[in-house]
């Protein structure tokens, strides 16, 4: 398989079952542990709501920017800057957009709306994860475009690009420009672009195990029978 047919089949699987696979379950054969799960930021929080649940997942690599005031200081990159680094991109892409307001306007940036959507859409870009609002839902929806978003307000101020294809942090989850971003309803995670052929073998994989176990589960007649299949379970007894 190419690459963009991998892309495509990683679309078969959940989020949660993408995180499975990189490393929630370190002590799992299908477990690649590209990440210690509980102290490396690798998958989104709370904060982070899916807008367009309907639409399905996304799988994109990684454009990063950071938005925020104006600065008199710095007047160096615009959106123009950010449609460039899509268009250099890999593709399809997600834009991963920190979004560094002061705390009174931060629930108010209504920051990306349907002109900014259809622009990165044209480019190959296939959804926007943020940790602030965006607005503009009922247009994005018909676009087929993905957001993944702390919320939605109406409106915004000037802003202004201050960084472009940096490290960034949205929703707890840390981000370098060209890593693969997976997400769907349940929220978004993240890994090494190398990985892409790994992760999916093992995708695979985990997806006949746990069908074949939830079949045997569905099917049990008894706690000691539910028992004796988790007893096989590589993840361990208290786990789904």
């Amino acid at each position: 398989m190419n690459t963009k047919q991998m892309l495509e089949e990683l679309k078969n699987f959940d989020t949660p079952s993408i995180t499975n696979v990189v490393a929630t379950y370190p002590d799992s054969p299908l477990c690649l542990g590209l990440y210690n799960p509980w102290t490396e930021n690798w998958y989104t929080d709370q904060t982070i709501r899916c807008m367009y649940p309907e639409l399905g997942r996304r799988v994109g690599y990684a454009v990063t920017c950071v938005y925020g005031l104006p600065d008199p200081n710095y007047s160096r990159l615009g959106f123009a800057d950010v449609l460039d680094a899509m268009e250099a991109s890999p593709q399809p892409t997600i834009l991963v957009l920190e979004q560094k307001f002061p705390p009174a306007l931060a629930g108010k940036v209504g920051l990306a709306g349907g002109n900014m959507v259809s622009a990165m859409r044209a480019l190959g870009c296939v959804g926007m994860l943020s940790n602030g609002p965006s607005r503009d839902l009922d247009e994005v929806r018909e676009m087929d475009f993905q957001y993944m978003l702390s919320g939605v307000t109406a409106g915004h101020g000037a802003m202004a690009v201050q960084a472009l294809n940096v490290p960034v942090s949205v929703g707890g989850m840390d981000v370098a420009p060209g890593e693969l971003i997976h997400m769907d309803e349940n929220g978004a995670c993240k890994f090494p672009a190398a990985q892409l052929e790994a992760v999916l073998i093992n995708a695979r994989a985990l997806q006949k195990e746990e069908a074949a176990r939830m079949k045997a589960l569905q099917n049990a007649k008894s706690a000691a029978e539910i028992r004796a299949i988790f007893g096989g379970h590589a993840y361990g007894d208290a786990d789904e």
